[in-house]
């Protein structure tokens, strides 16, 4: 369970899209310039951070939110460069209309808050619970 049925993974996200954005502007910051790059990365290449980075950017949302979730079934607490359960904070912080026009998807986003719940105090699990727990409860509401 990875992208949409129709999406073949092996391609990169401007071949999905089919929308070229070429090159990122020349005084582009250090982050722009990633997701400029990450655009020609093939999605099933992409890890965690990659996702991670993508989506905070509200970037190919429609293509990279299955991704995740599949990685976040596998491991819950799935982390890119800042913390165990960074990506899953980026994940629920997807805006809600998504989440409405999406109920298969927030029915999975759903299940694994369950399962980083059912874990107890995140802390013991070196993930900040505090950070995580507040967009749980914003994801919810």
């Amino acid at each position: 369970m990875g992208t949409r049925p129709d999406v073949d993974e092996s391609l990169t996200l401007e071949q999905i899209e089919d929308c070229r954005w070429g090159g990122p502007p020349a005084d582009a910051t250090r982050l722009v310039k990633t997701v400029y790059e990450l655009r020609h990365k093939p999605v099933s290449a992409m890890d965690t951070e990659d996702l991670r980075v993508l989506l905070l950017q509200q970037e190919s949302v429609d293509v990279l939110v299955p991704v995740a979730l599949t990685h976040l079934e596998r491991n819950p607490l799935a982390e890119g460069d800042f913390y165990p359960g960074d990506l899953l904070v980026a994940v629920l912080k997807i805006p809600g209309t998504y989440w409405q026009q999406h109920p298969d998807q927030h029915r999975r986003a759903s299940a694994v808050v369950g399962a980083v719940e059912a874990l107890g105090n995140l802390e013991d699990h070196d993930a900040p619970d505090d950070t995580i727990s507040h967009q749980i409860n914003a994801f919810r509401s």
